[in-house]
């Protein structure tokens, strides 16, 4: 009797534990379900898994985040923008643009030297119409025209004395080709030699622009075009000495130079000349004063390429001469005055830490000026 109630009690026990396990089996392997996606999702084979982290990585790519179709090119634009192993300050760039552009500007420490090479091309075309009347009825006319091709040659030699004084000489040589209805020909030569001083009276700071005064004494080393064979225009210098005194002023705002100049020049009369024009003979000449004045500004674009932007213009009184004349004597006569203007563009690329090479167009403005300059100068080093 008690056996089988055992029994009977064994069979109930075991069933309702059977129940008990298939009911918590049947929750654990609800929940246990989901636990192969995240085990698919880490794995790398599957394709879709692939497909599916691709937009995260690029979402986290820093190239991504500009999906322009240019953007290559604006980050490789800004690699180059950026500050390089052995670059200078932008500051320093605008300094050595300045002094390219005018070495007016600069100065050296003392004992330092600098040796400066130059190379100066330009043109002048002129068109001369010659008309006579006679009886208010035009009897002659003829058009002339001339071009001059000029290549200057210069190397500048600066020491610096002190700090604030550096000592400059300049040595030029003149190749000039000058084409006209009835001559044409070549001359080389040496131009005016020139001996120059740069003084800074103040010491410089972030507040106040920096002051230079200059003073240059030029000597009639050049062929003078006083003693060649008038109208073949192959004169290599001016045929007189003069001096130059001027004040310059430049303040760096960094990434911008501003600049600007005045200066006054007196020049020597040039005497016991016999140059014959026009049926005269040309004896004696004296130059009238000149004044001149510039402005411009200089821009860094990075630190290895700035642009310079300026305008110059020089003016000078009317020259008096004296020329014999056969008939009434030695006369006394003037030249109208003279008015020179040139719009500046320049480069500066620097090629090394020790070498910017730069580049100048000038137009000009004036009939006065020659037509079209280009220039290029560069430091060198021994």
């Amino acid at each position: 009797m008690l056996s089988a109630v055992h029994a009977a009690a064994l069979i109930i026990c075991s069933g309702a534990a059977s129940a008990q396990d298939g009911s918590a089996s049947a929750p654990a392997s609800a929940a246990s379900a989901p636990a192969p996606a995240p085990a698919a999702a880490s794995a790398p084979a599957p394709a879709a898994s692939a497909a599916a982290a691709a937009p995260a990585d690029a979402a986290s790519s820093p190239a991504a985040t500009a999906p322009r179709p240019n953007g290559a090119s604006t980050e490789a634009a800004r690699e180059a923008l950026q500050k390089k192993e052995g670059d200078v300050d932008q500051a320093k760039v605008l300094r050595e643009t300045l002094s390219a552009a005018d070495k007016q500007y600069s100065l050296l420490r003392a004992g330092k030297r600098a040796i400066t090479y130059d190379l100066t091309y330009s043109y002048i075309g002129e068109q001369l119409i010659n008309a006579n009347f006679t009886d208010q009825q035009l009897t002659a006319f003829s058009i002339q025209n001339t071009r001059g091709h000029t290549v200057t040659n210069t190397l500048s030699a600066d020491y610096g004395v002190r700090d604030n004084l550096t000592a400059n000489v300049t040595v030029p040589f003149v190749s000039k080709y000058s084409q006209s209805e009835s001559f044409s020909g070549l001359t080389n030569a040496f131009g005016d030699i020139s001996l120059g001083a740069r003084f800074q009276p103040f010491p410089v700071t972030r507040e106040f622009p920096a002051l230079t005064a200059t003073g240059t004494l030029r000597l009639p080393t050049g062929r003078s075009p006083f003693k060649t064979i008038e109208r073949q225009g192959l004169g290599t210098g001016a045929g007189y000495a003069s001096a130059t005194v001027g004040l310059n002023a430049s303040k760096v705002v960094d990434p911008v130079a501003i600049f600007g100049s005045v200066n006054f020049t007196y020049g020597l009369p040039a005497k016991h000349l016999s140059q014959v024009r026009n049926g005269q003979e040309l004896k004696e000449v004296r130059p009238g004063m000149g004044v001149g004045f510039g402005v411009g500004f200089a821009y860094a674009l990075s630190y290895n390429i700035s642009t310079t932007l300026s305008f110059q213009q020089s003016i000078s009184a009317r020259t008096k001469l004296k020329v014999l004349d056969g008939a009434r004597g030695l006369v006394d006569t003037k030249t109208a005055s003279q008015s020179s203007a040139m719009l500046n563009m320049g480069l500066g690329v620097r090629a090394s830490p020790v070498t910017t090479m730069n580049f100048t167009v000038g137009v000009g403005l004036t009939s006065d000026t020659p037509d079209f300059t280009f220039g290029m100068n560069m430091p060198l080093h021994f």
